[in-house]
């Protein structure tokens, strides 16, 4: 029962918001509500397949899934100059909205988006260095580690990566420092210049 309730979950993860999954006695039921109704049928083989199959079945699950028009294919990667545009966004937002108002926007900005392979450390990597490169090179952002946390949290999940985005704090001094995770890999670093913070907040699956 905890199997067959995790592959409904990780399903309805990788669906929603376009589509809304119903449990039936011999799988599960797909019903697409956007520009005509459809209903996608999925054996209960197949709805375990998302939890204890491999990556290449889970692949193919999801690859037919796009195809049917249920999920959403996502992108690779942003270019470095995406990369540049998007942080200085994110930056303006925050200053003109406040950040905890962005943060209630994030399951609009980030949505969860399929993907159908598995996710790369150096992917990650290389998102860093790019938002590290125009942090500190741009007067406008000046090194912000809110803007640079949010804009990685936002272009990892319309990416189809596993994101979580962590708020914290320090006593002493008090001090406040924002960074997402993915990968093993913390943008910006999550202890920079040594100083350790306690999250207070961690936001995933597209701000939920």
């Amino acid at each position: 029962m905890a199997e067959e309730t995790d592959a409904l979950v990780a399903m309805t993860r990788i669906l929603s918001p376009h589509c809304h999954v119903t449990r039936m006695s011999s799988g599960v039921l797909i019903s697409d509500w956007r520009r005509r109704t459809r209903f996608l049928g999925m054996t209960t083989t197949d709805v375990q397949k998302f939890v204890v199959g491999s990556s290449e079945e889970r692949a193919e699950l999801v690859t037919d899934l796009i195809r049917a028009g249920c999920a959403t294919a996502c992108r690779k990667a942003y270019s470095d100059a995406e990369v540049g545009l998007w942080l200085r966004g994110v930056h303006l937002s925050i200053r003109t909205m406040g950040f905890g108002r962005v943060l209630r926007l994030l399951s609009l900005a980030a949505p969860v988006c399929a993907r159908t392979d598995l996710p790369s450390g150096e992917e990650v990597a290389r998102l860093k260095r790019a938002l590290r490169s125009h942090g500190r090179r741009s007067w406008f952002v000046n090194d912000d580690c809110k803007a640079e946390a949010v804009t990685a949290f936002v272009l990892l999940r319309r990416c189809g990566l596993n994101a979580v985005l962590h708020i914290g704090v320090r006593e002493h001094p008090f001090a406040m420092h924002a960074w997402s995770s993915s990968a093993g890999v913390c943008i910006p670093d999550a202890d920079p210049r040594g100083h350790g913070f306690t999250p207070v907040l961690s936001i995933s699956c597209g701000g939920q």
